[in-house]
């Protein structure tokens, strides 16, 4: 005669209530799929959030309390944990078995524990929170994804590292920067939110066998009143599940404030992947930088020139954060990896705008050869005024440098104007910071990460 877990186990409820999944495996085209999911979201997080999925961590729990009550005195078969481990995965069968019981029973966790009992009739139905588990190994998908991104765009920024480009303050040309440099400091916020989720994943606790209302009753009648089995069985199967600790005390659910805790570094990596796409934008519409642009891709419906920015365009709606966050880092290794960057037009716009920065080097260099100061700032100021209105009210060619030259006053140093309008003396420490940010703060991701950096795949998009 077979040995079965005493009834009181698998009858007691213990479970916080879910939205009920929906189990059907057929897409149907003619009712709202989520575009999160079935366009837009990766494979590996479109699936941890799926039925099967969910369905399937609840098998696993159920098998690895069992595992810890049999450790702990209970009478529980080896052919009943046999039986679990072998139908961990549910099957169409299963899947229609767990509706019919559904629709019978008006309870999502029962007619699942009714459908295991039917393939693992040895065994018995004990089913926890499982969020905790999708929380945390989310994080993980993000923690990889934020990795591979950080990496593609620290190659970017070393190979730009001394390319110098305009930079802007409120939009407006200031004083020049590289390429390189701008880059470092989307990379920058990245790894503060690759800490940020790190942090928030490595918190995740495990709510731990604490029976319906958290008070363990129902455990502690199981073991007839030893406290002791009680606190090793919560222990036990922390462990069997991979967590190195349980809540303390926790309701029939786990706090939510563990949930905004999860949430809270998303919403953070939101807003860096927000200026990085709006400076992606700025910069497309200035034809300086480009994100990929396949050959057959169309970029307007109306304007066949236009080369619209489709991937840093994105808006998606959050109804599930993990998913969104998962897109948007598909969304940014794809451009990290294809980004283009057209250093004629950067140099064409750094000449328009350079001769006005230039005018302080020239009022130095005029001092130098004995001039006073006072009269080489009016003198450029003058000439300064003379070349905006051309640009402004013309629509010509700054032409500064052409006046300066025409000038006798500035004659002593005609032959340095082109040294002293040599972009790269204009950027500063910016490529040694570049070297310096990728040395000291990409370089130890990359070492700490070089196997999921190994084992990553180029991103292809739906777009």
């Amino acid at each position: 005669m077979k040995e079965r877990v005493p009834e009181a186990v698998w009858k007691r409820p213990c479970v916080m209530r879910h939205p009920k999944p929906s189990i059907s495996t057929v897409k149907a085209m003619d009712s709202y799929q989520t575009p999160l999911s079935s366009r837009y979201a990766s494979k590996e997080m479109s699936h941890l959030f799926s039925s099967e999925m969910r369905f399937h961590t609840w098998r696993k729990l159920w098998l690895n309390l069992a595992i810890a009550e049999k450790e702990l005195g209970l009478p529980i078969s080896d052919e009943a944990i046999q039986e679990m481990q072998d139908n961990l995965h549910l099957d169409e069968k299963q899947f229609g078995i767990a509706a019919a019981e559904e629709k019978k029973r008006r309870h999502d966790v029962m007619a699942h524990v009714h459908t295991f009992g039917v393939v693992a009739p040895s065994a018995a139905a004990i089913i926890h929170n499982a969020d905790l588990i999708f929380l945390r190994e989310a994080c993980d998908i993000l923690i990889n994804k934020l990795v591979v991104v950080i990496d593609r765009l620290a190659r970017f920024a070393e190979e730009y590292r001394a390319l110098p480009t305009l930079g802007f303050t409120h939009f407006q040309p200031a004083q020049l920067t590289t390429v390189g440099k701008r880059c470092t400091l989307w990379i920058q916020e990245l790894l503060w939110d690759l800490r940020n989720i790190t942090r928030a994943r490595d918190d995740i606790g495990f709510r731990g066998v604490k029976g319906t209302t958290g008070t363990q009753a129902s455990f502690l009648t199981l073991f007839d009143g030893d406290h002791e089995k009680v606190k090793a069985l919560d222990k036990r199967v922390t462990e069997l599940m991979g967590f190195t600790y349980a809540y303390p005390v926790t309701s029939q659910t786990y706090s939510r404030k563990v949930d905004i805790d999860v949430l809270s570094p998303l919403a953070s990596f939101g807003a860096t992947a927000h200026k990085i796409a709006t400076d992606i934008r700025l910069l497309a519409n200035l034809k300086e930088i480009e994100e990929p642009f396949e050959k057959d891709q169309i970029g307007s419906s109306a304007m066949a020139y236009k080369r619209n920015p489709m991937r840093a365009n994105r808006r998606v709606t959050i109804p599930e954060a993990f998913l969104t966050a998962d897109i948007v880092l598909s969304t940014l290794q794809n451009i990290s990896e294809g980004l283009v960057v057209y250093p004629k037009v950067i140099a064409r716009r750094i000449s328009e705008e350079l001769p006005f920065m230039a005018t302080e080097n020239v009022i130095m260099a005029m001092v130098k050869t004995g001039g006073d100061r006072q009269e080489a700032h009016e003198e450029i100021r003058v000439l300064s005024h003379q070349a905006s209105a051309v640009v402004k009210q013309e629509g010509k060619a700054n032409d500064l440098i052409s006046r300066v030259r025409a000038t006798a006053y500035f004659k002593p140093i005609h032959d340095q104007l082109d040294a002293l309008l040599d972009p790269s003396t204009f950027v500063g420490r910016a490529p040694e910071q570049v070297d310096e940010f990728i040395r000291d703060c990409v370089t130890p991701v990359r070492e700490a990460y070089k196997e999921q950096l190994h084992s990553a795949k180029q991103v292809e998009l739906n777009v």
